[in-house]
């Protein structure tokens, strides 16, 4: 669906409800950049690092081992301290990245930065400072994304999808007979790069987000 690939160095986000798997895309997605020699940081501001591990453990793909071998970090931030210190986060994040080297880099979930902050000028500016940030990190990244209640296809707070590169939905298909609820998927944008405009559907397996490429969702 992504022809030819994710361009490098652009800022991605996966808009999805939860059970969609965004998280399970994001670790595929290092072991997939670690497997081509990319080292990865994963930030995550929901599970700790052990229950990241696991995760990725039980689709085998051994992140502890990667941790080790010093391809990988795993950072688990807590989401009342960082509001504390998301400004010095935020300039040291393009540091942090060039010392430990890492190309690929997925943040989990950007809905937690967005909801530290009632005001929503003051949280679009702050998402666009920290966005700005990633970019300037010069760091391939992939932001996960709470959909927005009623709109599966919008973010929760409706900003991050503005200041990406790309943006991949995942979401539930529920057929007007009711017989199978499905997970599909649709890429609605990314910049400097072809993609597909067509809705596949996908399942999450033992490898990770398996999309059906030869399938139509109708």
């Amino acid at each position: 669906m992504v022809q030819g690939g994710i361009p490098e160095r652009s800022l991605l986000v996966t808009i999805g409800g939860a059970g969609t798997g965004k998280t399970t895309f994001g670790l595929q997605f290092l072991q997939h950049g670690i497997e081509n020699g990319q080292k990865g940081a994963f930030i995550t501001l929901e599970e700790s690092y052990d229950r990241v591990v696991q995760s990725a453990g039980e689709k085998g793909w051994p992140f502890e081992e990667h941790v080790q071998n010093g391809n990988l970090a795993v950072v688990d931030l807590d989401p009342v301290e960082m509001a504390n210190s998301l400004s010095s986060i935020r300039n040291e994040l393009p540091q942090l990245v060039e010392e430990f080297g890492a190309e690929r880099l997925v943040l989990d979930s950007v809905s937690l930065l967005e909801m530290m902050y009632d005001d929503q000028a003051t949280r679009r500016t702050e998402i666009y400072d920290f966005t700005k940030a990633l970019k300037n990190a010069g760091v391939t990244t992939f932001l996960t994304s709470e959909a927005d209640q009623d709109n599966p296809f919008a973010s929760r707070h409706g900003i991050i999808e503005y200041l990406t590169d790309g943006v991949v939905v995942l979401r539930y298909v529920r057929p007007e007979d009711f017989r199978e609820t499905r997970l599909a998927v649709e890429i609605q944008k990314i910049r400097d790069a072809n993609h597909s405009r067509e809705t596949k559907p996908y399942e999450i397996t033992n490898d990770g987000i398996s999309v059906y490429r030869q399938a139509n969702i109708f």
